[in-house]
């Protein structure tokens, strides 16, 4: 058998291990609104989702996310992953988030209270701010602090602290970046499937 294979292999064994143990992740209704997901979803065993939250299909929510629909609604299209340590988050009667198709949030990074539209990377470690609007097509590097109220236009690389647009995005980083995370991330959660 191939290291591959082996891998493999004692990953569902290790998914089987969990399974048995009970480790589920946190779903809960807040006021009466409990979490919506799309067909095709894969939630970790330590993910956290509570309250007014909806997703497209194919989404993922990873080890140690945090999806916090308990003062405002979150929205999520299709192809949306939300990697280990993540926090989407809102402010109460005040903002709501919104994130498009193909939308990858990377490690650690915090979205509150935002739109981010199509085909967006937002980098490990990255903050995202109240009010923000992230266009199409566009990469928020890792570390970076997009301030309150910022509108980031389509097509181009926000860094920084805080974040400033540093490049136009080529097509090369839409599709070898963008387009390839979201992918694999599709492609990982099917291997706990």
């Amino acid at each position: 058998m191939n290291d591959e294979n082996q891998c493999l292999k004692r990953k569902k064994e290790l998914w089987k291990l969990l399974l048995n143990l009970k480790i589920m992740p946190v779903i809960l209704p807040v006021n009466g609104k409990s979490p919506k997901m799309g067909e095709n979803c894969f939630i970790a065993p330590n993910a956290t989702i509570v309250g007014d939250v909806e997703t497209g299909s194919d989404c993922s929510i990873w080890f140690n996310a945090v999806v916090r629909g308990d003062v405002n609604s979150i929205r999520m299209g299709n192809k949306v992953n939300i990697q280990d340590g993540a926090v989407i988050h809102c402010t109460y009667q005040k903002t709501k988030v919104h994130l498009g198709n193909n939308v990858s949030v990377g490690h650690n990074a915090i979205v509150h209270g935002c739109t981010v539209h199509d085909n967006v990377l937002i980098g490990m470690g990255a903050i995202v701010m109240d009010n923000c609007e992230i266009g199409s097509n566009t990469i928020i590097a890792a570390g970076a602090v997009v301030t309150e109220n910022t509108k980031v236009p389509s097509g181009c690389i926000f860094a920084g602290v805080p974040a400033k647009k540093v490049k136009d995005i080529s097509q090369e980083l839409i599709n070898g970046e963008i387009n390839r995370i979201a992918n694999n991330y599709l492609m990982y959660s099917g291997w706990f499937k």
